[in-house]
């Protein structure tokens, strides 16, 4: 028999509160998981401007099946509305050329190559098709379901943002030769990207699903940092940690993505106030490293998560960390018994 609607909020209001608990770092040693099975979900169009409704129709479908999932399945996944988008959206509506490939994701292509030229970049309008459309798609998503959860949007940093706008090959260059209009486009780049998410949480709510990985935050901003790993350190504490710092401050909570080889950056991370969950996308062997330099400090939930069944991974991770595990199975079958497992392990 399936629940009703009041136990289905009541089991999301439960799995909301242990991701809250996730995040305290008293709760040294906690742990969420959850379980990715859901083959009825068809291939996710790609993100293109003339398809907004094919869009909508498939998030509506991911969001009443994973709906669907919570009678027979007890993970720690929440149902969500996902808002999904390349990584071009915001350089878009400062004006760079969105290329959109046949059978890939969208992506940016370069506006200016010289310093000389930040100036002219002016900072955008809400009412650009770039972003409005996306809060045309959240905002009938959010007419079918107003209670539902809303996945963000595809966050760069605005370092990384400002690498899309302007032509790495003099991007990179100009962190050492002309470091103040680096700054500056950078400036302009995160005052466009605060008004765009206070425009997102006055309409919907401060609560939502992070872009990569889909992991639950009560409030703040999750991003992805991926230049960080080409800089050095000192260009880093010049130049990246204070607009993180800046964001971070403004949204009261932070979590962050990163798949640059960026370990020489580990401990700056750490100087971003407010820091709640890190996602790293290395091999093993870094990963391995990861888990015990960041267990007592962050959340981590990493592309690696250890060797054997999932419910072993908890012992091979320091006791005190707190951590997410993402786990793929091959049937509901397995599904339901992994579940039970974990729930076993995760017992106190």
């Amino acid at each position: 028999m399936s629940p009703s609607p009041s136990q289905v909020q009541q089991k999301i209001a439960e799995r909301k509160q242990r991701w809250v608990n996730l995040y305290k770092p008293e709760n040294k040693g906690a742990r969420v998981f959850m379980i990715r099975y859901m083959p009825e979900l068809p291939e996710r169009p790609w993100p293109r401007m003339d398809n907004l409704q094919e869009r909508i129709e498939w998030a509506w479908q991911k969001y009443q099946l994973q709906c669907e999932q919570i009678s027979w399945l007890d993970d720690d996944s929440l149902p969500y509305l996902e808002v999904y988008t390349g990584t071009e959206i915001f350089a878009a509506a400062f004006g760079c050329k969105t290329y959109y490939p046949e059978m890939d994701m969208p992506f940016a292509m370069p506006l200016i190559h010289t310093a000389e030229e930040v100036a002219s970049v002016q900072i955008p309008s809400l009412d650009h098709a770039a972003i409005a459309s996306l809060f045309q798609i959240a905002d009938e998503l959010k007419r079918r379901a107003p209670e539902a959860l809303l996945h963000m949007i595809d966050i760069q940093s605005p370092m990384d943002i400002s690498a899309l706008i302007w032509e790495k090959v003099y991007f990179y260059p100009a962190m050492l030769q002309n470091p103040v209009e680096v700054q500056q486009l950078s400036s302009k780049v995160k005052q466009y990207l605060t008004s765009v998410m206070d425009e997102w949480f006055r309409r919907y709510g401060r609560e939502f699903i992070a872009h990569y990985p889909d992991y639950y935050m009560p409030y703040g901003l999750t991003l992805s940092e991926d230049e960080a790993g080409a800089v050095s350190g000192k260009v880093f504490d010049r130049l990246f940690l204070p607009e993180l710092d800046e964001l971070s401050t403004h949204f009261n909570l932070f979590g962050m993505h990163c798949c640059a080889n960026a370990r020489h950056q580990w401990k700056n991370f750490l100087e971003i106030p407010n820091f709640a969950i890190l996602n790293l996308v290395q091999p093993p062997e870094v990963v391995r490293e990861a888990w015990s330099f960041f267990a007592d400090k962050v959340v981590q939930w990493h592309s690696y998560q250890g060797e054997g069944p999932a419910y072993t991974w908890l012992a091979q991770h320091p006791p005190q960390a707190r951590m997410v595990y993402e786990i793929t199975v091959n049937s509901k079958e397995e599904a339901i018994e992994m579940s039970a497992r974990m729930r076993e392990v995760l017992k106190p």
